[in-house]
């Protein structure tokens, strides 16, 4: 035989020399939370995953940073939530004092993505206001999208985050950011965000007050066509960097959006795939190191330049070590 593939996978330098996907530290983002509380407070259905405190978000966000990561998103768990979700519209909000402290913390520079989105500080957990009949009001919550991306973006982050999945949030953002002076600010746009089960623990943490779904404005998980459309759409409102939400069970997603567009392409490890993965590990079914691995090369080969995942900063860790 000429032709034998196993030359090229005889020894741990032959097959670093010529593997096709590497992970990075530097283009993996590490979501985290903050509430108003003293301490750390663990989140039982994301093992590891913790709510900071103001304290241990900024000291944990420095963690990062030396870890060499390439940034941290950051989500608000208010204690008073209303209709319209005020508290996300306000520089004294709990988001916004994270971002600040997280920002005097790590410098000017380092990338801080803030969630813009209404759902944690809504009474009744939707992404938006409701209107009259009870349904989510597309063009007024983009009203105050824009209005909660100025109030991150003053409080110190770089990058917002436009997770509410509304038609035109994009433009409406673009132009709010615009109008107060952040042209530089980036618009991190949930492109394609499919109503999932994989939410699940997520809403845990942030203490959602949910009841029913978001069908009616997160994508189908069974429509793969219809991502190329919103993704479409808000390449051409101003996004500069669009996500695909989950990672895991949208690979096809993943590979479709890096094949159509020129601007970055993220991906986002939700909280239900990690649960899935601690578990299987804790029960001693899977190798953790090497799963945790293995999932974040299988998004990264679908084409994902940067990944959100909460084992952001211990597979740091691991590359370093590796290296």
């Amino acid at each position: 035989m000429r032709e034998r593939p196993r030359r090229l996978r005889q020894s741990p330098t032959m097959r670093a020399l010529v593997r096709e996907t590497q992970i990075q530290a530097d283009q993996l983002i590490l979501p985290m939370f903050v509430r108003d509380i003293a301490a750390p407070s663990p989140i039982n259905s994301m093992p590891g995953v913790v709510q900071h405190s103001l304290v241990s978000l900024a000291n944990a966000a420095v963690e990062a940073q030396a870890a060499g990561i390439g940034g941290l998103m950051l989500f608000g768990v208010p204690d008073d939530k209303d209709a319209c979700g005020t508290e996300a519209l306000s520089v004294d909000g709990i988001l916004a004092r994270g971002i600040s402290a997280v920002r005097a913390a790590v410098g000017p520079d380092f990338v801080i993505v803030a969630d813009v989105c209404l759902d944690e500080f809504t009474d009744h957990g939707h992404c938006g206001v409701l209107d009259s009949q009870g349904r989510v009001d597309n063009d007024a919550t983009n009203q105050l999208y824009g209005e909660m991306a100025v109030a991150v973006a003053r409080a110190g982050a770089n990058v917002v985050g436009l997770s509410g999945m509304m038609d035109g949030q994009v433009g409406v953002v673009r132009d709010a950011l615009d109008h107060a002076g952040f042209h530089d600010v980036v618009i991190l746009a949930y492109a394609a965000k499919y109503a999932s089960a994989f939410y699940g623990p997520f809403r845990d943490a942030v203490q959602s007050s949910l009841t029913g779904d978001r069908k009616t404005y997160q994508q189908d998980p069974a429509n793969r066509r219809e991502s190329a459309r919103e993704v479409r759409l808000d390449v051409e409102q101003g996004a500069d960097i669009v996500m695909i939400k989950p990672a895991l069970s949208y690979l096809d997603v993943v590979a479709d959006t890096r094949a159509t567009v020129d601007v970055p392409v993220a991906a986002y490890v939700v909280s239900g795939e990690l649960a899935m993965i601690e578990a299987a590990a804790a029960a001693g079914a899977i190798d953790r190191q090497r799963a945790i691995l293995e999932v974040l090369t299988s998004v990264k080969r679908a084409g994902a330049d940067i990944i959100c995942t909460y084992w952001a900063v211990e597979v740091a860790a691991w590359l370093k070590a590796d290296k």
